[in-house]
Parts: C-alpha cells; sequence; structure tokens
C-alpha cells in the first residue's frame, strides 16, 4: 500500500501484470507496456492480484513497513534502484515518483484525474525502453539521464491522456493548439517579466488587437491581464520554494518592479506574505 502523498506517480510494468488499487474507484489492471500515473495525495495499493494482501507500506519520504509497523527500509534491496522479493521475479515494476508540488505544474496535475492509464495499444512512446534500460545502470550523472527521461515521459504521458475523449483539459492547454490564442499564451508563458501589453501581444503575435482579447477570454477563460498575473505569481510561489533569492531579485525576474509591489500582489492571492509562504514550505 503507498500513503506517502506523491503529488505524481508514473508506473511502468516492465515485465508481468500489475493492479492498481485506487483508494476510491475501480481497479486498473496494467500490462507489460501500459502506463499508469497516479496524482496524489491520494493513497493506493498496487498488487500482482486484487485479492493479494498488502505486503508493504510505503510512507512519507522513502520510509517503508510491514503492514504491523516493523521497519523494511534496507530488508528488500535487490541492488541499483532494485527494491522487491527478487532480481527473476514474474512481475517488475519501473516507479518514478515526484516529491515536489509546484504551483506551475499543480494547474496541470488538477486536470488528472486520481489514476489514469494507457494502455500500450494506444500509447507507444520509444522512451519507455530508454528508461527502462537505464534505470539499472550506475553510471556518473546517471540521477540527472533518470531525471530528464522521467519528465520527458510525462509530458508525453500528459500530451497522449489530453488527446484523448474522456480528457478534461485546462482551458489554457486546449487554448494552445488556437491559431491566435496559442501564440499569446506561449509569448506569456516564456517571458512573463516582459511588460506585456495587450496591444504588445497582439503585435507580436502577429494578430489584431481586438482578436486576441475578446478570444483568449473566451478560450482561456480569464482576459490575457489576468493570466499573466497568475502566471507571475505561481512562479514566485514555486521560486520562494526552491530557491533562496531574496524577494526582490524573485520579483524582477518575474515582472514586478519592487519587492513590495510582489508582496501586496502576493498576499491578496496566496493568503498569505511570501515570507510566510517560504517558512511554511520550509517546514
Amino acid at each position: 500500500m503507498v500513503e506517502d502523498r506523491a503529488p505524481l506517480t508514473v508506473m511502468l510494468p516492465v515485465r508481468g501484470d500489475a493492479w492498481l488499487l485506487p483508494d476510491r474507484g475501480d481497479p486498473v489492471r496494467l500490462r507489460a507496456g501500459d502506463l499508469a500515473v497516479a496524482r496524489g495525495p491520494a493513497p493506493y495499493t498496487c498488487a500482482d492480484d486484487p485479492g493479494t494482501a498488502p505486503q508493504a507500506l510505503i510512507l512519507p519520504g522513502g520510509r517503508c513497513h510491514y503492514p504491523d509497523g516493523r521497519p523494511l527500509n534496507g530488508s528488500m534491496d535487490l541492488g541499483v534502484r532494485t527494491w522487491g522479493d527478487r532480481p527473476d521475479s514474474g512481475t517488475v515494476l519501473l516507479i518514478g515518483t515526484y516529491q515536489m508540488r509546484g504551483e506551475i505544474g499543480g494547474r496541470l496535475l488538477d486536470a488528472l484525474p486520481p489514476l489514469l492509464s494507457l494502455g500500450a495499444d494506444v500509447w507507444d512512446c520509444p522512451l519507455t525502453e530508454l528508461l527502462t534500460r537505464e534505470v539499472a545502470r550506475d553510471a556518473p550523472g546517471q540521477e540527472v539521464v533518470l531525471d530528464r527521461l522521467l519528465d520527458l515521459l510525462v509530458i508525453a504521458a500528459l500530451r497522449a491522456w489530453f488527446a484523448r475523449p474522456e480528457a478534461e483539459p485546462p482551458a489554457w492547454y486546449a487554448a494552445l493548439s488556437d491559431p491566435v490564442v496559442g501564440p499569446a499564451l506561449r509569448l506569456i508563458q516564456d517571458d512573463p517579466a516582459r511588460p506585456w501589453t495587450v496591444a504588445g501581444l497582439a503585435e507580436k503575435a502577429g494578430v489584431s488587437r481586438v482578436a486576441p482579447a475578446r478570444r483568449f477570454t473566451r478560450l482561456v477563460g480569464e482576459p490575457p491581464m489576468s493570466y499573466l498575473t497568475g502566471r507571475r505569481l505561481a512562479l514566485a510561489a514555486d521560486r520562494l520554494r526552491d530557491t533562496d533569492d531574496t524577494l526582490a531579485a524573485i520579483a524582477r525576474q518575474v515582472g514586478y518592479g519592487s519587492a513590495f509591489a510582489l508582496s501586496t500582489a502576493f498576499k491578496r492571492a496566496f493568503d498569505v506574505s511570501p515570507q510566510e509562504w517560504r517558512n511554511r514550505a520550509a517546514a
């Protein structure tokens, strides 16, 4: 049973079948080549069969216990990034976990169901084989290689999922494919610190000023300048958590003229000061 509260976990059966049993909802069967994404913090169970009783409890921070509470850490280590009963098991599952949730990424993750799966019949990604091969190696810089491969795999998986008819992508994600609004969205996302105006976005995107403002609001659900403000504050929140940069430096990075201006806007959006946000993240 997994109760690590990770914001995002990616699972790939390399050999054999696996079952994922969410805390709520129907069990999901995974065969070799399938992919599943679990969105935390809801717990779930991973097993060879829905009727198999949990044999281990995975907790935050990578702590592992037997179901009765006895510590399990180290007793099932099988080698480089390998854990389980035996290395020749009939079922092998590759698991990648994201432990930190950011405000920018959270806007996309919130649109995902608690548990989604992509079968091998609709999911054909060359990264799967490459990641499976690389995870068993222990070469210099291997963690960086695996991190980047996992990032690419998640991006490919989310693209495939949001392209499905049952998916409900965020409005801004769907609007990226619009020939008028898409360029304006990318300009904001690529350079949020620039002093954008509606006219400036329209000129850079090569469209009339009236068209993008109205169309942007209709497709994204908010005006361009409102979306820009939200993007800037989300970036500021992530940098307050992930870096030691001063508030003045972060203000310049995200497009605010001063630390005071950022602090005022931040508190209005998040109901806490930037320093309180940083202290909570550190805790």
